[in-house]
């Protein structure tokens, strides 16, 4: 999709999301304004992906599961606003070739380290393909905090519910240091347990309340 219509969605999305959902953020400063940069953002509703999207003007690329879009037509026009299809159930080693080459370009990708939507609006367990990533892509991690976005459309629900959304961008992490000193399991671990701490830092929600993975 070229840059003049993915500009023209995003601000479509962003006034709709102003007048109806009496949307803002807070911490957009913290996303470098150029290079590779992993966004990790809690999972509360498929509302997400835009509200998330609308709050930065960097264009983003997501990644999501590739069963949630079986159609060809669908898929072909997602895939043209950036979503990166993640086989579920096992490791989908050309998925993650692609994620870690786009964020070696520069590009912004974003994340849902509980690798699926809340059912509740409560933090989940972070997995460690945050983790993976960071060490392999070597790229900063700016955490992202949803809030509002579970009550705009949970789980289960169709239709959109009329409720404020704020989006929290926190300061960048950088895990180099952690890198140089562990690897495998170990590394992925700690990288998913910081990123998920955070998270639930910028949401005000306390850290013993979300699980390890």
């Amino acid at each position: 999709m070229s840059a003049v219509a993915y500009g023209m969605l995003w601000g479509l999305c962003r006034a709709l999301s102003v007048v109806f959902l009496r949307y803002r953020t807070r911490g957009v400063e913290h996303v470098p304004a150029s290079g590779g940069v992993l966004l990790a953002a809690n999972h509360a509703s498929y509302a997400d992906i835009p509200l998330l999207g609308c709050g930065i003007r960097r264009r983003l690329f997501y990644i999501g599961r590739a069963n949630l879009f079986p159609h060809g037509l669908v898929r072909r026009l997602l895939r043209s606003l950036g979503w990166i299809p993640l086989k579920p159930g096992y490791w989908d080693r050309k998925a993650f070739q692609e994620v870690v080459e786009l964020l070696r370009e520069g590009r912004t990708v974003v994340i849902f380290p509980e690798g699926t939507r809340t059912p509740n609006g409560t933090l989940q367990t972070g997995k460690l393909g945050v983790g993976s990533l960071v060490a392999t892509a070597q790229c900063p991690v700016v955490p992202v905090y949803l809030r509002g976005t579970y009550e705009v459309l949970p789980m289960g629900a169709t239709w959109l519910r009329l409720h404020p959304v704020e989006v929290l961008f926190g300061e960048s992490m950088d895990f180099r240091e952690e890198c140089r000193h562990y690897q495998g399991k170990e590394l992925y671990q700690r990288i998913s347990q910081q990123v998920m701490a955070r998270i639930a830092e910028l949401g005000g929600v306390d850290h013993s309340a979300v699980p390890l993975t």
